[in-house]
């Protein structure tokens, strides 16, 4: 059953099985998080995290791919930009994502985070600093094996130009995340296995799956003492 003081989220499907419940407990519930506050920190945070190497090589048949996690400073704090997907999309449509796509043959896994975002939303990240990668994952409902470049812009962006993939890019501050009434986990139960899935709740947006993930991830190394 959901919480009555949630945030009420967007209108993206959640696949929920007919088993699940909130979990009441929030992974940096007991972590100082002053430094979600502090650009500076989590860069130096990120900077200091080195993933696995052997993790972040996509496994034979996966197909290589990247996103592009681009945060820059803003009065409330650090911000995090995201994208919603088209409804017009044939795979993950409606649901909010990092700018970012499959590697072509020959290119890099930052490269084609940056290619990606540039033509998604019309982002160069050609200024922007690499501050590090965050663990790579692999969808459950695909192939894809995803590589998450983290960046910082010099300056907010103001100006976009979207491709037929993206129906909205935004951005949400990172203190804004760790809400009581923002996140949450919830406990989904399938006939074959059973999952923890992070869920982020806006007053106009629902993040969930790998995205939910990777800025779950983001949060407790930026916090990590």
């Amino acid at each position: 059953m959901s919480n009555p003081s949630r945030r009420a989220g967007g209108r993206q499907t959640l696949p929920r099985p007919l088993r699940w419940r909130e979990l009441a407990h929030a992974p940096w519930s007991r972590l100082d998080l002053s430094a979600l506050g502090d650009l500076n920190a989590i860069e130096r945070a990120l900077q200091n995290h080195l993933p696995d190497p052997e993790l972040q090589r996509p496994p034979t048949h996966a197909h290589p791919s990247a996103v592009l996690v681009l945060l820059f400073a803003a009065a409330d704090g650090p911000r995090v930009l995201l994208t919603r997907r088209s409804e017009s999309l044939d795979s993950h449509k409606g649901q909010i994502a990092f700018p970012g796509g499959r590697l072509e043959v020959g290119e890099s896994s930052l490269a084609a985070a940056m290619r990606e975002t540039r033509e998604e939303i019309g982002i160069d990240a050609a200024q922007a600093r690499v501050i590090g990668e965050l663990p790579a994952h692999r969808l459950i409902s695909g192939s894809s094996h995803i590589v998450p470049h983290v960046v910082r812009l010099p300056a907010e962006p103001r100006h976009f130009a979207l491709n037929s993939e993206v129906d909205r890019v935004f951005s949400v501050a990172l203190g804004e995340l760790v809400r009581p009434d923002t996140f949450v986990q919830e406990h989904w139960v399938f006939q074959d296995r059973e999952v923890v899935v992070p869920m982020f709740y806006l007053d106009d947006e629902t993040i969930w799956g790998a995205t939910a993930r990777m800025l779950q991830e983001l949060i407790l190394l930026a916090v990590a003492r």
